[in-house]
């Protein structure tokens, strides 16, 4: 990864509570996540970013862990996101699903693998993902026969901050860390 590779070279100062994040990560993840080290250099939006990303995948949210992973790994492939779809496909795996349903996730909608309410969280999904389709009236009702007003304004949260993160970490080339060992089509 180019943007790594300068981290390297340059010498960065990190504030004490990107430090605080970093040692986290390292906890959690056995290591420092690299978009961290990137998002790290611009302190003040990493914070609110961490804290955006802790509000989304809280245990309280309405949309169950699971799918939520599901999510993130299907913007993350339509984004070209490697590192995403490495370190959610590890989450995905750790949340109860199969490694079937993850092989099966760009096929979802004609896998028998998804329920109906992940095949509408999915699809909602893409449609929002793919700048070239609307999000049309008919897409939201379809939602709504399986989530609530409030779960979709979260639903729509979650694609949004996925997006982001996605885009941010394929335009900088960040590669996968090693996470899943499984390697899934994009």
């Amino acid at each position: 990864m180019i943007m790594t590779n300068k981290l390297k070279e340059k010498k960065i100062r990190y504030p004490w509570y990107v430090k605080l994040f970093f040692w986290k990560q390292k906890r959690r993840y056995g290591q420092v996540l690299e978009p961290a080290k990137l998002w790290g250099r611009t302190p003040k939006v990493f914070s609110a970013l961490a804290l955006l990303y802790g509000a989304l995948d809280r245990k309280s949210s309405p949309i169950e862990p699971s799918l939520r992973s599901l999510i993130t790994v299907r913007v993350s492939q339509i984004n070209w996101c490697k590192f995403c779809v490495d370190i959610n496909s590890m989450m995905v795996l750790k949340r109860g699903n199969s490694e079937s349903k993850l092989a099966d996730l760009a096929q979802f909608a004609t896998s028998p693998l998804f329920t109906e309410r992940e095949k509408a969280a999915l699809d909602y999904a893409e449609k929002v993902t793919f700048s070239d389709i609307p999000v049309s009236a008919d897409d939201r009702e379809k939602l709504s026969n399986y989530f609530t007003e409030d779960e979709i304004i979260e639903l729509t949260g979650l694609i949004a901050f996925q997006n982001m993160s996605s885009k941010f970490n394929a335009a900088l080339d960040v590669q996968s860390q090693g996470f899943c060992e499984l390697s899934y089509k994009f």
